[in-house]
């Protein structure tokens, strides 16, 4: 520990290329940087430049974490500013994967740690190749698993015992879970190696009182597991967020946990049926609801065009707002008035609707989402909504779930283990992160 206190430790992070990863990855540097860790943040020039503006937020972290920039290898079809999921048209989704993987396999990577020379290098699932290299450059890899623990440990358990043995967590996977894994078995295998080369222990992003019992799970294959916390991003400023004071303000005006806020990610997007659905079922509801409305690159489509009836918006109009692509989720989730958060269930919209205190209304569409919908239901923190036999979303579902998170007397648990949930996160502050610390630094041998 006295070695720590005299020089930084230089850490390299390489988080894949879509911002759902890419801000867990930042929000743990920052956390690390007021530390002494050194951090040299990885990613292509899009990324970098995306970030830049939360680094230099007072120049708190300009000193201490530094971009890197990654140049994935020249492919005609794949141009700098399609080097993100964001905004990348799904036909070049496999592309983007074949150029990130390229550089593992050329000097672009190894270069860069040649240069930077790191203590250690933390790195996502998609970065299959960088165990190897790093391996073979003398420096420990550390693997951050950014999705829901529940999810990770049943696709580790799913690998690890070829689907012969039962998971012992029946709550969370049913037998729908169990064929999807099994018919697909590289995602799961891809999880056990990721798990099983990572250097001494693995980081998770988890909080250990909302429910520990899958970390020990994952413990018990052999790598410690250590949460990291739920490392939610910090609220825009003012600045970031012009354009959004008319949604702060309409908030301002209705009652205390009277809202839902809807939303499905900057990278998820529910068919038209089911936009249909959403909409009829919101107004069924009678709740009051912001509803940020996103569509593929490509794809914009207004909504009242593709899926309204010509008086929908005269009639949802005093209760009802509906914002194209983007709003400002974590401001909007501390306010008073928001119930409930009808959510994909990605992993980070989980953890920040828990921080906030916030019941999920969850409607989970894809990857993990739907371990991580039953996962929040077991946990007491939000409700699932379930389709129909043939995967299809109901109003009349939606419409109940909500008011029984939001309203009734039955979701009386739900809201008040939300709110126990956030006071614990509240109270812990940093604890995780301090343990990270004395974990990473045992790794390096410090």
């Amino acid at each position: 520990m006295g070695d720590a206190k005299r020089r930084s430790i230089r850490v390299l992070m390489l988080p894949w290329l879509a911002h759902g990863h890419v801000s867990p990855f930042l929000e743990l540097a920052k956390k690390l940087s007021h530390r002494n860790f050194h951090i040299y943040f990885c990613s292509t020039p899009v990324l970098i430049n995306s970030i830049k503006p939360k680094l230099s937020h007072q120049n708190s972290y300009s000193n201490s974490i530094e971009p890197v920039e990654l140049h994935l290898p020249f492919i005609p079809e794949l141009p700098p500013h399609y080097h993100t999921t964001k905004g990348l048209p799904p036909h070049l989704s496999p592309t983007l994967t074949k150029a990130f993987n390229m550089t593992g396999t050329r000097d672009n990577f190894s270069n860069i740690v040649e240069t930077v020379k790191p203590d250690l290098i933390i790195y996502d699932i998609n970065s299959s190749w960088l165990p190897e290299l790093a391996s073979s450059m003398n420096i420990p890899n550390i693997a951050f698993f950014i999705c829901g623990v529940a999810a990770f440990a049943f696709a580790v358990h799913l690998s690890k015992t070829n689907g012969d043995e039962e998971f012992p967590f029946p709550e969370i996977c049913s037998d729908a879970l169990k064929k999807i894994g099994q018919a697909s078995p590289d995602g799961a295998q891809a999880c056990r190696l990721f798990y099983e080369r990572s250097s001494k222990i693995v980081l998770v992003k988890y909080f250990r009182e909302l429910d520990g019992k899958y970390i020990d799970f994952l413990s018990s294959f052999g790598q410690k597991v250590v949460p990291v916390g739920p490392l939610v991003p910090e609220p825009v400023r003012v600045s970031d967020s012009e354009g959004s004071d008319h949604i702060i303000k309409w908030l301002n005006k209705k009652e205390i946990s009277s809202t839902v806020y809807v939303s499905f990610g900057t990278e998820c997007y529910p068919c038209k049926e089911d936009m249909e659905e959403i909409a009829y079922g919101l107004e069924v509801s009678s709740v009051n609801f912001i509803w940020v409305v996103r569509s593929p690159e490509g794809e914009k489509m207004k909504l009242a065009e593709a899926v309204l009836d010509d008086g929908y918006l005269g009639r949802i109009k005093e209760r009802g707002m509906i914002v194209e692509n983007w709003a400002p989720q974590t401001k909007i989730l501390e306010h008073s008035s928001i119930g409930g958060f009808v959510s994909h269930c990605g992993w980070g919209s989980v953890m920040e609707s828990i921080t906030s205190g916030v019941p999920i209304i969850a409607v989970p569409m894809q990857f993990d989402q739907p371990v991580n919908a039953r996962f929040v239901e077991a946990s007491r923190v939000g409700m699932e909504v379930k389709r129909d036999n043939n995967g299809r979303l109901c109003r009349e579902n939606l419409s109940k779930v909500i008011r029984e998170v939001v309203l009734d007397k039955n979701g009386d648990d739900i809201r008040r283990k939300s709110k126990e949930m956030s006071h614990i996160i509240s109270r812990k502050a940093d604890e995780d992160i301090d343990l990270v610390v004395q974990e990473l630094l045992q790794v390096i041998g410090m």
